[in-house]
């Protein structure tokens, strides 16, 4: 039996990553390994892998140092068959109406293949790159009122809105969006879980160790349940696995040679200056030593070093990565959001060797399509 956004009952649900802001083979790219340019060109290669490996979904970021998500993605539906995009914008920057008839007409134009990643905080120096001043409260009281006039607008009916920071008349869309995109949301501070137990269907988080995210979903499912509502719950994960631990674990720690210390310092100042809360959960787990990075069995955070954002990895064999989804997964979380560098090729490392193992496992919906044909080794 499928929810109301058609996941099997058990099933989890893993998405890729869509980098518009660039790739490389380092976190942070180096002399040696120059940054590869989010071209139309590269970002199909990894679309049209995610597509025929079987990820449900492709996040794609939103910022100034990326291409436009609407944009990027819907550039990509021609040259894709059946995988969605989990598409990120910020509510202050459009209209509750134009972002549901955006949406709506996403809908249609792609069969049904929108996934909306609503994007409150940032950083204020971004924000203010947009002219978005209003402090961080604000912003979630705006998120939240965003979300009631965006839902009116696909109810099919004319809807009326007079609020504290939205008045409308009759939003409405063409038509109603089929079917209508599961929100995403993510944020740990209380304004955000707040807007998250009201209104949105996924709630998302960095990943965080077991215990840490155990606290969360609890909570989480509280602030919902006195709502009278029930949420879906994600995590964001970068991924490295091979097929040997031994083979995984060296290839974490060239990515951690190939971070400069000048790197890593500026990062740690700047994430000990967020207003971020989630990011200062991340840079907890490492508080900027590179010595002890292994915050729990397969969970790394050397990405955190430099990367803002989601900054931990499953690292290990396909076995051992496949383990600690199941792991994460028994906790609540049905949706894994998963990255790697380059995003190309590590989207193969884990579609090839893990996906494999979790449908085996039944915990992720066979793939659709013919069997593989041989391969002729011309002999």
């Amino acid at each position: 039996m499928a929810d109301a956004h058609g996941a099997e009952a058990g099933r989890l649900r893993v998405h890729w990553f869509l980098p518009t802001g660039g790739d490389s083979r380092d976190v942070v790219p180096t002399g040696d390994n120059p940054p590869r340019e989010p071209s139309l060109a590269y970002l199909a290669q990894v679309a049209q892998a995610a597509d025929a490996l079987g990820y449900e979904a492709l996040l794609t970021p939103c910022g100034t140092m990326c291409e436009d998500a609407w944009l990027a993605t819907a550039s990509l539906l021609a040259v894709t068959n059946r995988v969605k995009f989990l598409v990120a914008f910020r509510p202050a920057l459009l209209t509750p109406t134009l972002a549901a008839q955006m949406a709506s007409t996403y809908q249609r134009l792609s069969g049904g293949r929108l996934l909306v990643n609503i994007v409150t905080g940032a950083e204020d120096a971004e924000l203010a790159r947009f002219g978005v001043f209003a402090d961080k409260d604000t912003r979630y009281e705006q998120t939240g009122e965003f979300l009631e006039v965006l839902r009116g607008a696909w109810s099919g009916e004319p809807y009326d809105h007079d609020g504290q920071h939205y008045r409308t008349v009759g939003a409405t869309t063409r038509a109603r969006p089929t079917p209508v995109p599961p929100i995403y949301f993510g944020g740990a501070s209380p304004a955000a879980e707040a807007v998250a137990a009201r209104h949105v269907d996924v709630y998302l988080t960095w990943g965080e160790p077991p215990e840490m995210v155990t606290e969360r979903l609890d909570r989480m499912r509280s602030l919902a349940a006195s709502h009278g509502r029930t949420l879906r719950f994600g995590i964001r994960f970068h991924v490295i696995t091979r097929p040997t631990a031994a083979e995984a674990w060296a290839v974490a720690e060239q990515l951690l040679a190939g971070m400069d210390p000048a790197a890593v310092a500026a990062a740690q100042a700047d994430f000990a200056a967020t207003k971020s809360e989630g990011q200062k959960r991340m840079a907890a787990l490492h508080r900027g030593n590179p010595s002890d990075l292994e915050v729990y069995p397969n969970v790394w955070a050397g990405v955190g070093l430099v990367r803002g954002g989601a900054g931990t990895a499953l690292v290990g064999s396909y076995d051992d990565v496949a383990d600690r989804i199941a792991e994460y997964h028994a906790l609540g979380l049905d949706e894994f959001i998963l990255s790697g560098y380059p995003h190309l090729e590590e989207a193969y490392w884990f579609g090839e060797g893990v996906l494999p193992i979790l449908r085996r496992r039944g915990l992720v919906t066979p793939l659709d399509g013919p069997a593989a044909g041989p391969v002729s080794t011309f002999r």
